[in-house]
């Protein structure tokens, strides 16, 4: 079943656009950088049967856009309330990944009476060391320079592992397909975005809704390392770890990640 036709709303300065599939209680997934609500398209087979999944495209990402400077976690979080509003969803459990696992802390902070569950995929709660954050202003800086290419190209190994990347080419041209969605402009004000975010370890004691946390055996950027933080801090958290997946575990495992998030929603519903 194809998602419903996209809708484009306004959030601050920015035109965000977003889609849904199935019917039933809603949830809202969020996709990692630098992807688009495609990412969740497998997934989404498995839990719209019963549920209506709202997908929307982060700022900066796919058909929405950036708006003006970095995109910060605060934007982020803005951005799905708004989608939220427009989608007539009070409450609801949320699940993001990677980035979107960031702008969900800061979607905690703001508005976590509208948090039905929460689940946390290939993220991590720290903010950025002092050589990542560099690192990421000098991705900023060479995407400008030289375009976004070598940029996706670097991601590859990065977000998939290795067993994805030699039997499944598909996956790894299907990312790079969303990926080239964004412009050089997009990718530097996502990276100065997150190398701005706000530290999260704080918050986790706070959470108090269930909660599912997901990462790949083989994702080298966040890993169970920054899951067990998680899982140490949030009290009656759940930790899955899903086998042969990187940092985009539910891309690479559909079948796998659509278990857990389904069993995931169907204690919450």
């Amino acid at each position: 079943m194809p998602p419903t036709a996209s809708r484009q709303i306004k959030s601050g300065d920015a035109e965000i656009v977003y889609r849904t599939l199935g019917a039933g209680p809603p949830v809202v997934l969020l996709h990692p950088f630098p992807a688009s609500h495609e990412f969740w398209l497998p997934v989404a087979q498995h839990l719209s049967t019963r549920y209506r999944v709202v997908l929307p495209d982060l700022r900066g990402h796919g058909d929405s856009a950036a708006g003006d400077g970095a995109v910060s976690m605060e934007k982020l979080a803005a951005d799905i309330a708004r989608v939220m509003d427009d989608a007539d969803i009070g409450r609801a459990p949320l699940i993001g990944v990677s980035i979107g696992g960031y702008a969900l802390f800061e979607f905690w902070r703001r508005h976590r009476g509208r948090v039905a569950a929460l689940g946390l995929c290939n993220t991590k709660a720290p903010a950025d060391s002092p050589e990542a954050r560099a690192g990421r202003l000098q991705a900023a800086s060479d995407v400008l320079e030289r375009g976004t290419e070598p940029f996706f190209q670097s991601m590859i190994p990065r977000v998939f592992s290795r067993s994805t990347r030699e039997m499944r080419p598909d996956l790894v041209e299907g990312a790079l397909r969303m990926m080239r969605k964004m412009s050089p402009e997009d990718v530097a004000q996502v990276q100065r975005g997150m190398a701005q975010r706000p530290d999260a370890v704080d918050i986790l004691k706070t959470i108090n809704v269930p909660t599912l946390l997901v990462t790949g055996d083989h994702d080298i950027l966040t890993g169970v390392r920054e899951a067990e933080l998680m899982h140490q801090h949030i009290s009656g958290s759940q930790l899955r770890v899903i086998p042969k997946a990187g940092h985009y575990s539910p891309w690479e495992q559909p079948e796998e990640a659509g278990k857990l998030l389904r069993q995931l929603l169907d204690e919450v519903f």
